[in-house]
């Protein structure tokens, strides 16, 4: 008599388990649900946000004529591009130093550092950027938002720079270096063109981390440094009208095409890196 072979028993797969689609489905759907409802009823035509009155886009145009609105976004634009800008620049030093400077002492705990904001709970440095403040005396205001959001905003820019860094065929830059180039032309003319989508990654990712802030902005601004997230904060402790799901949505819309961007770039990128 044969003997029946017995069945290979396949392993775990996350993909295949009993009730994962119904699961996953409920995890998007109770994510987002919440952000759908926000855009739906800033086009409520009534003045109570939580009741549906019809379809109307009255309350896009009384946000958009908001003289304070008007100046909370320039504010946020003014602080987000500054401290992008610096971010972006010191993270971009960073990154050139840790992933091409070699082995040196020290090396391990500057990237700690350099990483460090990303773990450390945005509570506690927001405490800890006031009370640096307070004890050497400077004035509260747009300046120290800007600083703020500097120091916030550096591992973000730094990440996929760094990334992109790693990943880099250094041959380009030995060719330049055979060719007669020397260490500022093979940069400019070689590695910076090369490491240009990872740039432009790290500084949207640092713009939109920068416009979105409220933690740290709300410790540290002064008189008249109000951006969006304050403005949409104090406009919620008086009641909830549709012109703040409409500043929400437009903040959303922001955020939505920012991510959207970084993330065909940083495709682009790899893309690009891969042939």
């Amino acid at each position: 008599m044969s003997e029946k072979t017995p069945k290979k028993r396949k392993g775990f797969v996350l993909g295949y388990y009993p009730g994962m689609n119904m699961w996953t489905l409920f995890f998007f759907v109770y994510l987002y649900m919440p952000m759908v409802v926000l855009v739906a009823y800033s086009f409520n035509d009534g003045n109570r946000a939580q009741i549906w009155q019809g379809f109307s886009t009255r309350w896009f145009y009384r946000a958009f004529i908001n003289d304070d609105i008007q100046n909370a976004a320039l504010n946020s634009l003014i602080i987000a591009v500054c401290a992008t800008v610096v971010a972006t620049v010191l993270a971009t030093l960073a990154a050139l130093v840790l992933a091409r400077g070699g082995e040196f002492r020290g090396r391990s705990a500057s990237l700690g550092m350099v990483t460090l904001p990303l773990i450390v709970p945005e509570i506690a440095t927001a405490v800890a950027t006031l009370s640096f403040f307070a004890i050497i005396g400077f004035q509260l205001g747009m300046l120290s938002i800007i600083i703020a959001h500097t120091v916030f905003c550096i591992p973000f820019a730094f990440l996929p720079i760094r990334a992109r860094l790693e990943g880099m065929d250094t041959d380009l830059e030995q060719a330049a270096g055979d060719l007669y180039a020397n260490a500022w032309e093979t940069f400019r003319f070689v590695t910076l063109p090369i490491l240009a989508p990872g740039i432009v990654a790290g500084a949207m990712l640092a713009f939109i981390i920068s416009v979105d802030d409220f933690i740290i902005t709300l410790m540290v601004s002064g008189a008249g440094a109000t951006t969006l997230p304050l403005y949409i904060y104090g406009m919620i402790r008086q009641g909830i009208t549709p012109e703040v799901n409409v500043i929400s949505t437009v903040m959303l819309a922001i955020s939505i095409a920012f991510i959207t961007a970084y993330w065909f770039i940083s495709a682009r990128g790899d893309t690009v890196k891969g042939h």
